[in-house]
């Protein structure tokens, strides 16, 4: 049964049970809601980079940080249809598109990301973007263009966000996802641990997204990647416990969710990719970055799926390909 009535007590004895016992309830869940053979394969895109005017401790592409990354301007729509292609042919049927903005703002960049969606959608992928905050014009006007999902992640808890950012609140990213969820959209939320936070933050964001009006159709679990120049450089690298703590309880109480293994996959090897899927991930980033961070190739990702027996799940499997509303007059 779902439920949207959890308390953090309650959520709080699920994480901290015995982990043996903890993996073992979150893939009994698992099984009882999904294909434990499929996992969702996506692909994101940086489609503009850098430059950003937040202060996201974590994010190496926050204007006020001096890191590696360089500031690129909004892709061409050619360009992210040729890559969305290349993405479903390698296997991937969502293909998310990222912006390093801090809201959407209504003027031709915004336009050319409607064309890229309504492209996007017209291949038949799982269209994704995140944009940051969206108002619900906005939010509505990516739906009538076919997008599928809107992920903003609400990063942590609201009691640790303050300690990581300052320039947006927690409300604004509660705000976005009631914007998307309005228009018809599925809704991708999850945060990252690792930045200093303790586990009842950790228990308190999941708290959040599980009552939530709905749960998220997408749970993302990501483990910080320190990048230097970042507030966040010198954080040491979370345990694949602990993502499993993560991983397990998102799955058992919001058991319909995709839950995705996220950034810092890189690290870990096969045996501990394993884990994290027995305890209830199913979806995963394919390519050979997410966004600015590095994320294992396609090769060893191949070489992982037919280690585990497992297979790509297919695109839309549990609800139709959005419809386009109207067609974009081009830019």
């Amino acid at each position: 049964m779902l439920r949207t009535d959890w308390t953090r007590a309650e959520i709080a004895e699920i994480y901290n049970s015995p982990v043996l016992d903890l993996m073992y309830r979150a893939a009994t869940v698992h099984r009882q809601h999904h294909d434990p053979q499929e996992v969702q394969v996506c692909t994101l895109l940086s489609v503009k980079t850098g430059g950003c005017p937040e202060d996201c401790a974590y994010c190496p592409q926050a204007a006020r940080y001096h890191t590696a990354v360089k500031v690129h301007k909004l892709m061409e729509v050619s360009e992210v249809l040729t890559a969305a292609q290349r993405a479903k042919d390698t296997g991937s049927t969502r293909f998310c598109m990222g912006a390093a903005w801090r809201e959407v703002r209504d003027n031709s960049d915004f336009d050319k990301v409607l064309d890229m969606v309504q492209g996007v959608n017209e291949m038949g992928l799982e269209v994704c973007c995140t944009l940051g905050m969206l108002t619900e014009s906005q939010a509505q006007k990516l739906k009538d263009a076919g997008l599928y999902a809107y992920n903003h992640n609400l990063d942590t808890s609201e009691e640790f966000y303050g300690d990581i950012i300052s320039t947006r609140t927690y409300d604004d990213r509660l705000d976005t996802l009631g914007h998307a969820r309005k228009a018809g959209i599925s809704v991708c939320s999850g945060g990252i641990i690792g930045m200093g936070e303790s586990d009842q933050d950790r228990i308190g964001m999941l708290h959040t997204l599980a009552t939530l009006p709905q749960h998220p159709e997408s749970v993302p679990v990501n483990a910080l990647v320190p990048v230097e120049g970042t507030p966040l450089e010198d954080q040491p690298r979370v345990s694949v416990w602990e993502m499993i703590r993560m991983i397990a309880t998102a799955r058992i109480i919001m058991p319909k969710a995709m839950v995705r293994l996220s950034a810092g996959r890189v690290r870990m090897n096969t045996e501990e990719q394993a884990l994290c899927f027995l305890a209830g991930a199913n979806s995963i980033f394919a390519g050979d970055k997410l966004l600015t961070t590095p994320n294992p190739d396609g090769d060893a990702d191949q070489e992982l799926f037919q280690t585990l027996n497992i297979r790509p799940r297919k695109a839309f499997k549990d609800a139709s390909q959005p419809a386009v509303v109207f067609e974009q007059v081009p830019v």
